[in-house]
């Protein structure tokens, strides 16, 4: 118990340093450039100052890609702001009480001063000097411009990597989650670059700072040792100078430290291997390079006049330098050798990825659809990929859940202009079309035939041509509606879509609804799954409503209808049946537009009544019925949907509830475009228009053969 305590005590004095750590620090700054400090003050924070500035060099040196130190432009923010803090506390004390001795600001400023200055201050103003350009106009500006440059780029790269993460998805290369953690990775990059530019200026200030500093110093110096304290013009010079440059080293160092830093981040390149040492070593350590080095330098030993001691040395250590890596070349060399031989031996196994596909959807296209796919600029996707892409946003939005990514491959069994749709393993359609050539489709003013490969509209099944491109100015002038190969292809999975959705649904994706509805009504979710309804059990009602295109968007009827339903103990098919008038509405406002009447086709009683006869004596089995009688139903059905006005593609049947289920399932297997409802689906405030009533001379037909009853 006591060791549970003191852990616990630790990580809340831990999450307390981490809270109050950044506050606390920019208090101290400020009070450093207010406060008048002590020398030992200073020199605890001047060692303080280029420990920070050497942390900083060596994380950005081992650092594998550059956003693996996202944090660099805030910290080199509080470092530089350290130092400026240190740069005036030090002037501080220097003018204050520099007349009194070298030793006055501290032990590190006169340590640097003397180390430097060699006793002359002229010396150590050249250093210093020399010191400045090299951070400011060398590493800073060189800096800046990588990060500027940087930036710009990474900037405008960002929508052609989004563009690219959205065709992998879609293709079936990355998972929803590879691709958020990618988007993510993405816009935190842009945003470091971004933060990079300005962070570089800060560095670059920081220099030219330091330049002001030591001029204000060696003048206020100079007036305030002569004027207020009697020193003579070289008596001020000495001390002032020394403690300025000293002042100056003890800043300037850190800041070309941290110019380096800034330096190594801009410049690096993202490896998921290896930091900066491992990449320079590999990329270096070249025996082809080093052995001509060697060879150089050996002539210069050889050369009368030279240094020939130090060149044959240095000709040595290349030489030997060019044996090790040449040596570790053969090994790795000898070690591919043996993954070769282990990949040859394992040629005869076969791995479980290649016999097993879990995509929901698939695309095979022939290789002379590819084209439709890849695209000459890599910013973006192929024509086929952004089609594929906005079908499943549009098909997710009317249905009410998230469509699967539609995995596209190439088949190289199919023939070339050729593709194949699949849902799960099982292809459920299939055609062709013409990369080169693109699809002319007559309309009701057409008169004129076009010349081309005249096939079978894929969604539709009406008459079209495959005309080539010169001809679509002649076709568009004919009335001919034109159709991009990509646009045949989206509009044909669009209908598959729709036509199995209740295949696509998971339970996976049933909990997804549940989890974003119990945001807003945590308490109907909790109440009704699984308490009342079990997970599995809303699945497969959720699949009845989608297999007649009902759509699911407001999830939260369709569990209040349940809730109510509960009580009676009924199986999930039954419940299908009993939630449909709860949510009718959203099936019927796609049909129909919501001031206009809902064109309905309806059988007349005696017809009806037969039909439920037939189905209470079929039980279970489903309806019972002569072929030769559903046969001239569905003709009948077929005649009135040609000759309605309706604008609809979709005709509506209104029958008995008793009925309703067995006969959909009839009528869908011939009539694609086709909606069952019930008497009790109608809502009350929607007008109802009767466009055609089927029976009477099919109801003769069945007092014929009353006796030759068969499944349909």
């Amino acid at each position: 118990m006591d060791l549970v305590l003191k852990t616990f005590q630790k990580d809340n004095l831990l999450d307390f340093i981490r809270t109050f750590s950044i506050p606390v620090g920019i208090m101290i700054l400020i009070a450093m450039m207010v406060i008048p400090l002590q020398p030992w003050m200073l020199d605890i924070l001047f060692t303080s100052n280029l420990l920070v500035s050497l942390l900083v060099l060596m994380v950005a040196l081992q650092t594998f890609r550059p956003l693996d130190f996202s944090s660099f432009p805030t910290v080199l923010l509080f470092a530089t702001v350290l130092r400026l803090g240190l740069n005036v506390a030090s002037t501080r004390v220097i003018l204050k009480s520099g007349h009194n001795g070298t030793d006055s600001a501290g032990a590190i400023i006169e340590a640097f001063g003397d180390f430097v200055m060699a006793g002359s201050y002229a010396v150590g103003l050249f250093v210093f000097a020399i010191l400045v350009i090299i951070n400011l106009i060398v590493i800073t500006k060189g800096a800046g411009r990588v990060s500027e440059v940087a930036a710009r780029f990474t900037l405008d790269a960002m929508p052609g990597k989004q563009m690219a993460i959205d065709a992998d998805l879609n293709a079936g290369i990355m998972t929803s989650e590879e691709a958020k953690t990618r988007r993510n990775e993405i816009a935190k990059e842009g945003e470091f670059y971004g933060a990079m530019d300005g962070a570089a200026k800060f560095v670059k200030g920081d220099a030219i700072a330091g330049i002001l500093i030591l001029v204000i110093n060696i003048i206020g110096g100079l007036i305030i040792g002569t004027v207020m304290h009697d020193l003579t013009l070289n008596e001020s010079a000495e001390t002032y100078i020394l403690l300025t440059v000293g002042d100056g080293l003890v800043a300037q160092i850190p800041s070309l430290l941290l110019a380096m830093a800034t330096a190594t981040i801009v410049t690096r390149i993202a490896s998921d291997k290896d930091d900066l040492a491992g990449q320079i070593s590999n990329q270096m350590g070249l025996s082809k390079a080093w052995v001509p080095v060697s060879a150089v330098l050996l002539l210069f030993g050889l050369v009368p006049g030279m240094p020939n001691t130090l060149f044959l040395i240095g000709a040595f250590f290349s030489g030997v330098i060019a044996w090790f890596t040449s040596k570790n070349k053969g090994q790795e060399l000898i070690n591919e050798e043996k993954e070769d031989l282990d990949s040859d031996e394992n040629i005869g196994k076969i791995d479980i990825d290649e016999v097993s596909d879990n995509a929901s959807v698939s695309l095979d296209l022939g290789y002379g659809l590819i084209s439709l796919v890849d695209s000459n600029d890599k910013k973006s996707a192929g024509p086929l990929i952004s089609k594929i892409t906005g079908i499943r946003k549009q098909v997710s939005k009317d249905l009410g859940f998230i469509i699967p990514n539609v995995r596209v491959k190439d088949d190289l069994s199919l023939d070339a202009n050729s593709y194949k749709i699949r849902i799960g393993h099982t292809i459920v359609a299939e055609d062709k079309l013409y990369v080169d050539r693109k699809l002319a489709m007559p309309g009701d003013e057409t008169q004129l035939q076009v010349q081309g490969i005249q096939v079978k509209d894929p969604s539709f099944g009406l008459d079209a041509f495959w005309i080539e491109q010169h001809l679509v100015a002649k076709a568009e002038a004919n009335h001919y509606m034109i159709i991009e190969p990509e646009a045949v292809i989206a509009t044909h999975l669009n209908q598959i879509l729709l036509r199995y959705a209740g295949e696509l649904i998971s339970q996976d994706d049933v909990q997804s609804l549940l989890d974003n509805l119990s945001k807003s009504n945590p308490q109907l979710v909790q109440s009704v799954v699984p308490k009342l309804i079990p997970l599995h059990y809303l699945t497969i009602i959720l699949r009845n409503l989608l297999v007649e295109r009902v759509p699911i968007n407001d999830l939260k009827k369709i569990l209040e209808a349940l809730s109510n339903l509960s009580e009676k103990k009924l199986s999930p098919d039954e419940l299908s049946e009993a939630v449909r008038p709860a949510i009718s509405s959203l099936l019927i406002q796609k049909i129909s537009n919501v001031n206009e009447a809902l064109d309905v086709i309806t059988f007349n009683p005696e017809f009806e009544q037969m039909l439920i006869t037939m189905s209470k004596k079929s039980g279970s089995d489903g309806l019972l019925i002569d072929p030769l009688l559903a046969k001239k139903m569905i003709k009948s059905i077929i005649d009135v949907g040609e000759k309605s006005p309706t604008e609809s593609n979709s005709l509506v049947i209104v029958t008995s509830p008793v009925i309703r289920k067995d006969l959909s399932i009839l009528l869908r297997q011939h009539i694609d475009d086709i909606v069952v409802l019930s008497f009790t689906e109608l809502p009350e405030s929607k007008r109802v228009k009767v466009i055609a009533t089927i029976g009477e001379q099919i109801s003769t037909t069945e007092k014929e053969n009353k006796n030759d009853n068969t499944t349909v």
